[in-house]
C-alpha cells in the first residue's frame, strides 16, 4: 500500500513538473502580450479620465508624460534594487539547502523521500492557488465598471 501511494505521488509530481515547463520563446510572447495589454489599459484609463474630468489635449499630454516619467522611475528603482533581491534569494536558497541537509540527517531515506514528495506537492498547490488568484485578479481588471455608479 505504501509503495502504491508513493508511486502515485511520484507520478503526480512528475506530471506537474512536465506541465510547468515553459520555453523562453513562450515567455517572450507572454511578456509582449502583457506589455500590449498594459499599454491598452493605460490608454483606456486616460480616455476615461479625459471624459470624466473633461480634460483638454494639453492636460492629457501632461498626464501621459507624468505617467511615462513615473514608469521610468519605477524601472530605475527596480534595476537599483536588483542586486539586493538577488542576494536575498541566494541567502534564502542557502537556508533552504541547510534545512534540507539537516532533515536528511534526521530522517531515514524513505522518510526523506516521502517528505520531499510532500513538500513539492505543497509547493505545486501554492503555485496553482497563486495562479488562480492571478486569474481572478485579471478577470476583475477586465470587468468594466458600470457607468453612473459611484463608490
Amino acid at each position: 500500500m505504501k509503495k502504491l501511494v508513493l508511486a502515485a505521488a511520484f507520478i503526480v509530481t512528475g506530471s506537474f513538473a512536465m506541465a510547468q515547463q515553459v520555453n523562453p520563446q513562450d515567455k517572450k510572447i507572454h511578456r509582449k502580450e502583457m506589455n500590449e495589454k498594459m499599454k491598452l489599459k493605460q490608454q483606456e484609463r486616460i480616455a476615461e479620465m479625459q471624459k470624466e474630468l473633461n480634460l483638454n489635449d494639453s492636460q492629457v499630454a501632461k498626464i501621459k508624460s507624468l505617467q511615462e516619467k513615473r514608469k521610468a522611475d519605477m524601472k530605475a528603482e527596480f534595476e537599483k534594487n536588483k542586486g539586493q533581491r538577488q542576494a536575498k534569494m541566494e541567502q534564502m536558497k542557502a537556508k533552504r539547502q541547510q534545512m534540507d541537509n539537516e532533515m536528511k540527517s534526521i530522517l531515514s531515506p524513505e522518510q526523506y523521500d516521502k517528505w520531499q514528495v510532500s513538500r513539492k506537492a505543497k509547493m505545486e498547490e501554492r503555485k496553482a492557488m497563486m495562479k488562480e488568484r492571478g486569474m481572478k485578479h485579471d478577470r476583475k481588471m477586465m470587468a468594466k465598471p458600470q457607468s453612473g455608479t459611484s463608490i
